[in-house]
């Protein structure tokens, strides 16, 4: 079984981060019980507001705090943003400032995401590399991989990490990079981590697997026919969840759903985010979406066929 990625959670969620990690969660009522977590993506944290994008990033705290008590309440399993955590230097539309503070601003974006107690996991970010690395973030987050994947009693979880070049270097300091790729060594893990599992599988990422830019002429994902096909060959995977986008927008390839979810970033618009349910007995992922994000469920069947 793959290990989780531990993110400095501490007090009384060290013990349900123990029991994440051997398959089970604080309550477990067996591995057929439902799996809940609370989702939010492209917060784009930052001290200053970029009025040419209509991002008010300066209301980081409020909308964080409000995510983060919202999922206290509900005494979710765990919480996962999806990237984009802070915005980068690039500010458009006014002085963006000294570069060397974006660090700081990540730390205090995870301090506040640290306001939930449990687990939490993170998704790389196009905007997450436009000052740093991913060495200084997995510093900053104390993160041990940024591709990994985790059980929550009979719910496998993979994260993916996308943000790379087209040669499989990893991205760092791109000021506007946006097109991401999965890397050689990450498909092979995908296969094998997918190949070890017998459960309903949800993964994460932050660029969509299912969006074709025209004026591009490619995938935002630049190989992700392969990428889907890993996903479709492998019976268990129920859903992609992705960031980037801003907005909700959902499509199905061969048997998996793919679904885009609304951003946390103030742009005119009220908090979004969504408190997930996937219950292995009945089959189903219920979504239960906060402000611009609306609410669904759906069934699915492992046992498909390619």
């Amino acid at each position: 079984m793959s290990q989780p990625v531990v993110l400095r959670v501490v007090g009384a969620a060290a013990l349900a981060l123990l029991l994440v990690a051997l398959g089970g969660s604080a309550g477990s009522g067996g591995e057929a019980a439902p799996v809940r977590f609370g989702l939010f993506t492209d917060l784009h944290a930052h001290d200053r507001d970029s009025p040419v994008e209509k991002k008010w990033m300066t209301r980081t705290a409020e909308r964080l705090g409000a995510f983060c008590a919202a999922m206290n309440a509900e005494a979710v399993d765990f919480t996962i943003q999806l990237g984009d955590f802070i915005n980068g230097w690039v500010v458009l539309g006014t002085d963006p400032g000294d570069p060397s503070r974006i660090a700081g601003i990540l730390a205090w974006a995870d301090s506040l995401y640290a306001a939930f107690v449990g687990p939490r996991y993170h998704v790389l970010g196009n905007h997450d590399l436009y000052n740093l690395d991913k060495a200084a973030i997995r510093e900053i987050l104390g993160l041990e991989r940024t591709y990994y994947s985790f059980d929550v009693r009979g719910v496998h979880f993979v994260v993916l990490d996308v943000e790379f070049a087209e040669d499989g270097t990893d991205l760092a300091h791109t000021y506007t990079g946006v097109a991401g790729f999965l890397p050689a060594a990450e498909s092979a893990w995908l296969r094998e981590d997918l190949a070890r599992c017998d459960r309903p599988t949800v993964v994460f990422v932050h660029q969509m697997l299912d969006a074709y830019v025209e004026e591009w002429g490619r995938p935002i994902v630049a190989n992700q026919p392969d990428v889907q096909a890993i996903l479709s060959a492998d019976a268990e995977v129920v859903a992609v969840f992705q960031g980037h986008d801003h907005a909700f927008r959902e499509s199905e390839v061969t048997g998996v759903r793919y679904m885009t979810f609304g951003a946390l970033v103030d742009q005119g618009t009220p908090a979004s985010w969504a408190v997930v349910t996937v219950d292995p007995a009945a089959q189903t992922v219920t979504i239960e979406g906060a402000g611009e994000q609306p609410s669904l469920q759906f069934s699915y069947d492992i046992g498909r066929t390619e």
